[in-house]
């Protein structure tokens, strides 16, 4: 049996995973729908595990992911609806234990969270050739100045990404507008934007955000 937090952002889908998960023997300890609350969920309940949607509001899950890297306790699967090639290998290298798409039965479901609760691995068939991919290709990946940006930088990148203004940023994240436009200068300098359109491009390319949020 394992401990389980789950992030995922649709309540529909939300209450089929948990009925699949107890089903199982499973407990889920909290739910979430918001990326910017799961780390301080999984700090206050101490799961085994996050079974982890890739596209929260408020923070990807990829960034969630990078944040969790600080909590050592616990394992993450990703189960989401995206399998691109990068978003499989940027999870497996932000720590994921596994990844599986959200077309997958009951039963890999089950199976994959045994496997990570157990502390294995879990990867979905149809996604295990991007990793083997990833692992013969010979040359060197390329910087990723996104991967210098802290875990609050992140956060207001996702936000100015979004278009909110520095006002409302603040206002999600509790700080002051002059911190957020402190970050925001950083972010610009760090991934070589000027503009809000820049901001908007560089996301979508990235994945931070789709053209449906």
């Amino acid at each position: 049996m394992a401990r389980v937090v789950i992030a995922e952002d649709h309540e529909v889908v939300r209450d089929g995973l948990r009925r699949t998960l107890q089903a199982h023997g499973n407990e889920v300890v909290a739910e979430t729908g918001e990326g910017l609350k799961v780390v301080d969920l999984v700090e206050a309940t101490a799961p085994d595990m996050v079974l982890l949607d890739l596209g929260l509001p408020g923070l990807h899950g990829l960034d969630v992911l990078h944040q969790l890297a600080r909590v050592r306790h616990v394992r993450v699967l990703v189960l989401s609806a995206e399998g691109r090639d990068d978003f499989v290998v940027r999870a497996f290298h932000g720590g994921a234990r596994g990844y599986l798409l959200k077309s997958c039965s009951a039963q890999e479901l089950a199976d994959a969270v045994s496997a990570v609760a157990a502390g294995g691995h879990y990867v979905a068939t149809e996604l295990s050739d991007a990793l083997v991919r990833s692992l013969v290709d010979g040359s060197s990946p390329a910087v990723d100045p996104y991967e210098a940006l802290s875990n609050r930088e992140r956060e207001v990148f996702y936000s100015m990404a979004e278009g909110r203004s520095n006002a409302l940023i603040g206002d999600r994240l509790f700080i002051s507008e002059r911190t957020v436009e402190t970050h925001r200068a950083r972010i610009l300098k760090k991934l070589g934007l000027r503009t809000q359109t820049d901001i908007v491009l560089y996301a979508l390319r990235r994945g931070v955000i789709s053209l449906d949020s």
